[in-house]
């Protein structure tokens, strides 16, 4: 089962705050007093106001929020060179939807965000999972808000009730947006290779062509093309517009590199494009 084989980066990995003149012996100029160093190595310059937020600190209280509001959830953790980190929940409960095919699980998805080179902003958002080939989908509009006091020797983070936000995510969203899902299944896909390139020009996410005098796909659209079969064939149907969007996120995710922001932006422009072809 897809959910007991979850990526499971070690996220807590040491870091600290240091003067940069107690590492160099030098005078550093106003505002870049500091450095963030993360497993050994500097990947942050900040003043002396700034506060630093360790992740033991922020993702244990983001789990901690989970299990009081008696969630039952399966952990993701992922590590981006000692610089960037999430941590996906991923709800296992009555709260599931299978999109025309009880083989097509969507779970509720909780992200949690936390960097130490200041690439992402410490934050949380609802989102959807996808069992079949364990895509993160960020389409849901849900942001997790918290109060962060980032003041040196003052860190602070109020956590909100999560049982509100997560009602509110399934009353709002996760039943709406799954609708759509559905529409998208229904739209059948007659040619692939002209459905990823109109993608793709609407997008610009990646180049269609090999190169300006091969007008063949390219090695990533021959990806998005090859998933794209191989989830109808797993599936049992014919290509349509959500195995479609479906392809196009799994090689964003996973082979295009992005920061965690830029996927998360890329997938609600891709999900957006795909939609409106339905």
């Amino acid at each position: 089962m897809y959910l007991q084989n979850l990526q499971q980066d070690e996220i807590f990995v040491p870091s600290e705050m240091k003067s940069l003149k107690s590492l160099t012996q030098m005078e550093s100029r106003r505002g870049l007093e500091n450095a963030i160093i993360s497993n050994g190595k500097i990947v942050n310059v900040v003043s002396n106001s700034y506060g630093h937020i360790p992740n033991q600190l922020f993702f244990k209280k983001a789990e901690e929020m989970l299990t009081d509001a008696q969630l039952n959830f399966h952990k993701r953790t992922i590590n981006k060179n000692d610089r960037s980190f999430i941590t996906d929940f991923i709800i296992d409960d009555k709260s599931q939807f299978t999109v025309k095919n009880d083989e097509d699980l969507i779970l509720p998805m909780l992200r949690f965000k936390n960097s130490y080179d200041g690439s992402e902003k410490t934050s949380g958002h609802f989102g959807f999972y996808r069992e079949v080939c364990s895509n993160g989908l960020h389409v849901s509009q849900v942001e997790i808000e918290f109060s962060i006091k980032h003041s040196k020797n003052n860190t602070h983070l109020i956590m909100p009730r999560l049982k509100n936000l997560f009602d509110k995510f399934l009353t709002n969203e996760f039943y709406t947006i799954t609708k759509n899902f559905d529409k998208m299944k229904e739209f059948k896909i007659i040619d692939i290779q002209e459905f990823v390139k109109a993608i793709l020009h609407r997008t610009k996410l990646f180049r269609y062509e090999c190169s300006d005098k091969n007008s063949g796909p390219s090695k990533k659209s021959r990806e998005v093309i090859e998933i794209l079969n191989y989830e109808a064939l797993l599936l049992n149907e014919e290509p349509n517009l959500w195995l479609g969007y479906n392809a196009f996120n799994s090689v964003l995710h996973n082979v295009l590199k992005k920061s965690f922001g830029q996927q998360e932006r890329l997938d609600k422009k891709l999900f957006d494009e795909v939609y409106a072809m339905a």
